[in-house]
């Protein structure tokens, strides 16, 4: 028996010396998508780690961490928790992200107590570079420490000034020294608390207050019973619940990538069983004869399977070392960030990860083996007397006719997609695709078979011998099909996505962009904000016909989450849609109801804020009930956006000063102008920013355009892969046919008609493929859109077709499948007639 398989390893050898190609394009395939997969990975990996890093050394050796809203809890909260039988030191902290308008970017302020930091935080302790005033400089009204990655960025050295913009004045601070190296991303400037409090309009006000406990004190019971008796508003956390919510920030994103990557993994799995499959059918009286001589149907399924498996581990390998050089040339040379905006620059240092790298290589190996699976069963199962005859080829695809499987795989792919999320994540969303894709390619052989035997007679010799032979053997041409119908399929489906989310974003900015001119405080940070005194100078300066001013704050509603934006603007309450993109009716109002808030989607997902339930949210330290007068759609903001009347806000806070001002404009007036009116009449003008309508679409499509640069990318490789896979299937399809093309010769036709033959055969295979990729794409759109997105993101889009993209596309593939079956048929032609045909003597 061991001979036996020493001739059945050679056999399977000699298949790859005599057909390289398709064994190499599949390893090839393989290698891409494990690529693609792992330098994700990694990059995503190195960008959390690094965050990470930067939030750890913010909390130092804190057991607890109490954080309130942004706009801060009263300070009297401080001694109630220093003064707790638990607690040794309680470290307070101010926070303001201030805008450097020299320098155009914003600077992470934090005011520190140094006493108390110094055993909780002392990474925020500055080191002063003039030693002989170092204490006063740690406690100066006017002095601060910034991180070595912002001296760097704002270009910037100790004993410099730095101007920041705290409402619309200027605040210029010494830069006493340097803080220790805590973090590459951290971007960060440190002051005395008092001085913080003072220069930054946060007196009274604390950000958040650090806890160490006495040793043995379990934190997570600790921070739950706290949480009973803190302010509404004002929540306890470990630092196991901030590293929770600091990578739940960009957890969707980096799922979704890692999915988009892995796509082109799943293509190979395709393109490996497609080149498999031919293989076996063109070896598939040497396998008989294998069969014949003694070798088991299981050792032979063991052959095919190994082969199958020496592609996936050789690819899988290859892929793992192009995917740590990618992700090592993307983290040096364009950083951590993705274009998602979560760890924008952030520059990590890639490291190798064995569990990662074990993982893709798996999923690399399996890929191949799954792809080896159906030919390798269909070998063992052969009966030998009838495979070792001429001409039984077909009949070995006989059996993938019938519909049924393919039918109930889709089935199963469609119920799915009334599954919820599995940790906040559409799981069984990227089951139903996957489920959709394999159910699809099972009906190919049914209906290539439908269709191509409907196809009509003719005259030319041509049309005849390729309807004859698409007609005739619809199993091979359904194994060219189904390399056409992943790539197209997936590719339609990600530009009807795409085109769906730009239009839909771009509708909801023309919906939420009323107004002729918009100001910001700020630039960037949230320090800058108008007073009372600016918000009359902006409403009644000429040319201003009407403002409307609006508060954006963020408030916390679950430690182990994101914070939720608050937005405070004037809104209509009987005509909210008029400001406010909603989704669904509105709920009436009526006297003696609570205040309307009016949330987005993602609160509904998140919280279950439903429209006419009543919600308590935290404002200025107490909880006050509001009802949800209706869901908008926002698609800024992923984790959440509570708007209510600016009114109610003001009566409820006492807060009176906004961040961004919409202005209508007067008959006549230009908004260059009003805006120029309003940096002389406003002192600290030239610190606003001014911008029309048309220029916040422009770079908000711009936003959207670099956030989804990555994933056109990871398509596009995706693509490019199956279009190769379709070149090996005809590839290997014309080297199988070479006898039949000998016989034609003898018959007398002439190489030009077997190629033109060839061409249209290519022509209609992807004709056919395309269109049922088109379907196909369209549905797993539809999943992607109301399924993937909205449990992802939480945010839903109306679908638009980009027809005229599509059609480009398929013609193109049309075409390309042409050109490919005619390149492919002249070299397997290259033999001569009677060469080709020795084996039937």
């Amino acid at each position: 028996m061991s001979g036996l398989r020493r001739a059945a390893a050679e056999l399977l050898l000699g298949e790859l010396r005599a057909h390289p190609w398709p064994a190499l394009v599949g390893v090839l395939a393989i290698a891409i998508g494990v690529a693609m997969g792992y330098a994700v990975q990694l990059i995503n990996q190195a960008a959390l780690a690094e965050f990470s890093r930067t939030v750890n050394s913010l909390m130092g050796n804190a057991d607890i961490e109490i954080r309130g809203p942004r706009t801060g809890f009263a300070e009297s909260l401080y001694p109630r928790i220093a003064r707790l039988s638990d607690v040794v030191v309680a470290s307070p902290v101010v926070e303001a992200e201030a805008w450097v308008p020299q320098h155009k970017q914003a600077l992470k302020l934090v005011g520190i107590d140094v006493f108390q930091a110094v055993q909780v935080t002392p990474g925020l302790i500055g080191r002063p570079s003039s030693p002989r005033l170092a204490n006063l400089d740690l406690l100066g009204t006017d002095t601060v420490f910034l991180s070595p990655t912002a001296l760097a960025s704002l270009d910037l050295k100790p004993g410099d000034a730095l101007t920041v913009q705290v409402g619309l004045r200027p605040v210029t601070l010494h830069i006493a020294g340097a803080l220790p190296a805590l973090g590459e991303g951290l971007h960060l400037g440190v002051m005395d608390i008092g001085a913080a409090q003072w220069r930054l309009d946060r007196l009274g006000l604390l950000q958040r207050i650090d806890v160490k406990l006495s040793p043995g004190v379990d934190a997570a019971a600790f921070a739950e019973a706290l949480n009973a008796q803190l302010p509404a508003g004002v929540i306890a956390s470990t630092p196991q619940d901030t590293r929770q919510g600091t990578a739940s920030l960009s957890r969707a994103y980096r799922v979704n990538l890692n999915v988009l990557a892995l796509v082109a993994l799943f293509t190979g799995a395709f393109l490996v069983f497609s080149s498999q499959a031919l293989s076996v059918l063109r070896r598939r009286s040497q396998l008989a004869l294998l069969r014949a001589l003694g070798v088991t149907r299981s050792g032979l399924l063991r052959l095919v399977l190994t082969e199958g498996a020496l592609f996936g581990a050789l690819g899988a390998l290859l892929g793992l070392a192009l995917g740590y050089v990618l992700a090592a040339l993307v983290l040096r040379y364009a950083g951590g960030d993705l274009g998602g905006g979560y760890f924008d620059g952030v520059r990590p240092t890639v490291h190798f990860d064995a569990g990662s790298a074990l993982l893709f290589f798996a999923l690399g190996l399996s890929a191949a083996v799954l792809g080896s699976a159906a030919p390798a069963g269909e070998a063992a199962h052969a009966q030998p007397a009838r495979a070792l005859k001429a001409g039984d080829e077909e009949a070995a695809l006989a059996r993938l006719r019938p519909p049924w499987s393919g039918l109930i795989v889709v089935a199963v792919g469609m119920a799915l997609t009334q599954a919820g999320p599995v940790s906040g994540l559409p799981v069984f969303g990227y089951l139903a695709i996957a489920l959709l894709l394999v159910g699809a390619i099972m009906l190919m052989p049914w209906l290539a078979h439908s269709v191509f035997s409907r196809l009509p007679a003719s005259q030319r010799a041509v049309f005849h011998l390729a309807y004859a032979r698409l007609a005739g053997a619809p199993g091979r041409a359904a194994i060219g099909l189904a390399g056409i119908l992943a790539s197209f399929s997936l590719m339609a489906a990600m530009v009807i996505m795409v085109a769906s989310f730009r239009q839909s974003v771009d509708d909801w900015l023309q919906a939420i962009l009323p107004a002729q001119l918009y100001l910001r405080a700020s630039p960037g940070g949230d320090a800058g904000y108008f007073s009372e005194a600016a918000q009359r100078i902006i409403a009644s300066t000429p040319g201003v016909a009407r403002a409307e001013f609006s508060r954006v704050s963020q408030v916390l509603l679950d430690a182990r989450r994101p914070p939720v934006t608050l937005i405070a603007r004037q809104i209509d309450a009987r005509q909210p849609g008029r400001r406010l993109p909603l989704v669904g009716a509105a709920l009436p109002l009526v006297p003696g109801d609570p205040p309307a808030v009016w949330v987005s989607e993602a609160m509904v997902d998140l919280y279950g804020f439903r429209t006419g339930r009543l919600i308590a949210l935290p404002l200025a330290g107490r909880s006050v009930t509001f009802v949800v007068a209706g869901v908008w759609r926002d698609y800024a903001r992923q984790y959440g956006t509570v708007a209510l009347s600016r009114d109610d806000y003001r009566a409820l806070t006492g807060d009176t000063h906004v961040s961004d001002a919409a202005l209508w404009l007067a008959p006549g007036a230009g908004p260059a102008q009003v805006a120029e009116r309003l940096r002389h009449r406003l002192a600290g003008g030239d610190n606003v920013q001014y911008v029309q309508p048309g220029e916040i679409h422009v770079a908000s499509m711009k936003i959207f355009d670099r956030s989804f640069a990555i994933t056109y990318l990871l398509e596009t490789v995706a693509v490019l892969v199956g279009v190769f896979g379709i070149g090996a299937s005809f590839s290997a399809q014309a080297l199988a046919r070479s006898r039949e093309f000998g016989v034609l010769r003898h018959l007398g036709v002439t190489r030009r008609q077997i190629g033109a033959m060839l061409a249209l055969e290519g022509a209609l295979l992807a004709l056919l493929g395309v269109t049922a990729g088109l379907g196909l794409g369209w549905c797993i759109a539809l999943i992607l859109i109301q399924v993937v997105n909205p449990q992802s993101f939480h945010w839903t889009m109306s679908v638009h077709m980009p027809w005229l993209l599509l059609v480009q596309l398929a013609a193109a593939l049309v075409v390309a499948a042409a050109l490919t079956a005619l390149a492919s048929g002249r070299r397997a032609m290259s033999a001569g007639a009677v060469h080709a045909v020795r084996e039937d003597w």
